[in-house]
This record gives C-alpha cells, structure tokens and sequence, in this order.
C-alpha cells in the first residue's frame, strides 16, 4: 500500500488515521488516529457517529487506553509510533482522487462547493493541473460539518512553488478572496494550537501572521499542504536510521529555508549554540506537523527545543545531528528577538 502525507485510512473497526511523511514500513503505515465511533459522538457519516481527537498527546493517550495495537515501538525511527497494519485497512482514502470525484458530483454541500471553488482559483492562478492537487482533512472522509476547515493538498515540488506564488500575490490583493488571519483569527488559532505546542502569543503572532499555507477563503479557514511527488522520494525505509540522543534547546540561524513549504518540512541551520541539552553539532531543525512549516526564513535566528537525532544515511554513508519538533507540547520553535 503506497501511502504519504494527507492520505487517511480506514480500518474495518472504523477508525480513521492521517498518514504521516513519506516513508513507511512494507507491512504497515505510519499513520495516527483522528477519527473514531463513538454512539455520543458529534460527526456523522450515514448512520454512524464519530468523534476527533486534535492533540497528538490525546492521541497517544487514547491509543494507548482503548487501542494499544497499533502503537509499535520503530527501531528505524527509535521511537513508539502509531503504525497500522496493510491487512487492518479497510479504505485508502487519496486526497487526488476524491477531489476528482467531487468534481464530478452533482450533490455538494456549501463547505464542498467552497473547497472546490479554492482548488479551481489555484489550479488557474498558478497553472497547474486539477491531478496536482487533492482535498484532505474531514471532507476526505465526509465528516465535515459547518464551521470545518478546508483542506488542500498540493503535489510536486514546481507545482507547490508555483501555488505558493499565486497564494502570496493573491494575499496582497486585496480584493482576492482569500485573505491573511488578522488578530481575531491568530488569538483563535493560538488558543486552540498552544494546548499542543508552548509558546507564548507575541512570538505565535510573529510567525503565524505571515504564512501564505493558511488563512481565510470566503470566510472560511484553508490550510495548504504541500507534499512532493512520488518520482522525488528515492528514500526507502530502512535507508535512513534515526537514533534519539535526548532533547535539546538551541539557538541558531536559518541557513536554507528552501524545505521549509513542504510537509515534512525541514530548516539548514548554522551558528548554532546548545542552549540546553546534549552537545550535538545539529545541523537541521526538522518536523513532520504542518504547523511548523514556513515558520522562519533564510538569514533569520530562531530558538527551538525539540529532540536531537542522530540521522544515519545508509546508502551515503553520511551522518549528521538534527532537532526534530513537534512530537511533544513542549517542543517548539520562535524567532529570536
């Protein structure tokens, strides 16, 4: 089962799983619970109810008390993930093939219509094909409701240039429908981010604020995911081992923002000083959560804690040290005042 960032998956007990990155093992997805039945739940999909779990901490937890199954201790990864067996999946959902379908559908609900009016503004504005793009989050699986976000995939690396292109030259215009968060909007989405991810507000405005991969569409939240294609992951599991070293807070300046659109996203960093922590000569901050992509940009210094890897490339015989966040609410990653 090929699998990537933005794909769900269903299994036959009904539960439904985000994939994570792009690299997974022969057997299994690397993919964590988002959705689940519950008879009180608050989403429907035909006659059964579900509820979602938002925090990656609650996901664990969850997993952990009512569906230890699926969490494996990965010794490429030297880390317990949620990994999901291929004989356990019931549906693949794929975020290109589901948005052909809506396109085709004559029955849309005003969320649905909505998303597919942003994917064509896109698919125009910056001149890419209808293939090079997918719709994920909620309306992937039909589990939307009103006031659920739209959310967009964007495949390959020129196609996802060319988006985020048309994104910022859109964004300055002001008769565009799309539109940057302003206080209202960065105050909500910091309340609801910082119960997985500390930092305080003034340092969540200042690189929130100017993200181009969310904001407002017509009223409506849009989150952008740009993912790469297939033809450019050479990476097979295995290739590439990582080894925990313990976590760390540094200091240091961002290099090479060039990865930093794409989900998993990545930082070069240079200058970099161990605030706190194993003295490891890191050379990247990297995280596979969406909301640490074009968190800082080239020539700029930030501060980030996270957990220090040991990245061995097998086929290279290369080694280097990165900081990888996101995987605890402690993690973070802030520009330096």
């Amino acid at each position: 089962m090929k699998s990537r960032e933005g794909d769900l998956i269903e299994s036959f007990g009904g539960l439904i799983f985000d994939v994570k990155g792009l690299i997974h093992p022969p057997d299994r997805t690397i993919a964590f619970i988002r959705y689940f039945p519950e008879r009180k739940g608050e989403r429907r999909r035909d006659k059964m109810t579900f509820d979602k779990v938002y925090s990656l901490s609650k996901r664990y937890a969850l997993l952990k008390e009512r569906f230890p199954q699926y969490l494996v201790y990965d010794s490429i990864f030297d880390e317990t993930l949620c990994e999901v067996p291929e004989c356990d999946v019931k549906r693949h959902y794929k975020p290109e093939k589901e948005l052909q379908k809506l396109r085709g559908s004559e029955k849309l609900d005003s969320l649905v219509t909505k998303a597919l009016q942003l994917a064509g503004l896109l698919k125009e504005k910056a001149n890419v094909a209808w293939n090079a793009l997918g719709i994920s989050g909620s309306i992937l699986v039909m589990l939307h409701r009103e006031g659920s976000d739209v959310d967009l995939i964007v495949y390959g690396s020129k196609n996802c240039f060319r988006v985020h292109d048309a994104l910022g030259c859109m964004l300055k215009d002001e008769y565009a429908p799309v539109k940057l968060y302003d206080q209202d909007d960065l105050k909500m989405l910091f309340d609801f981010r910082s119960k997985d991810t500390a930092m305080s507000f003034e340092d969540f405005v200042r690189t929130e604020s100017r993200k181009v991969l969310q904001g407002k569409f017509m009223g409506t939240d849009y989150f952008m995911r740009f993912v790469k294609d297939w033809n450019e992951i050479r990476e097979n599991y295995g290739d590439v081992q990582y080894k925990n070293l313990g976590n760390a807070r540094i200091k240091a300046t961002v290099a090479d923002d060039s990865e930093s659109i794409f989900t998993p996203c990545s930082y070069k960093i240079n200058s970099v000083e161990v605030i706190e922590g194993p003295q490891f000569p890191v050379q990247e901050i990297a995280s596979f959560r969406g909301r640490f992509c074009e968190h800082a940009r080239t020539g700029e210094a930030v501060v980030a804690q996270g957990k220090v890897e040991r990245v061995t490339d097998l086929r290279r015989n290369h080694e280097y040290c990165r900081l990888l966040i996101g995987n605890k609410p402690s993690d973070f990653m802030v520009l330096q005042r």
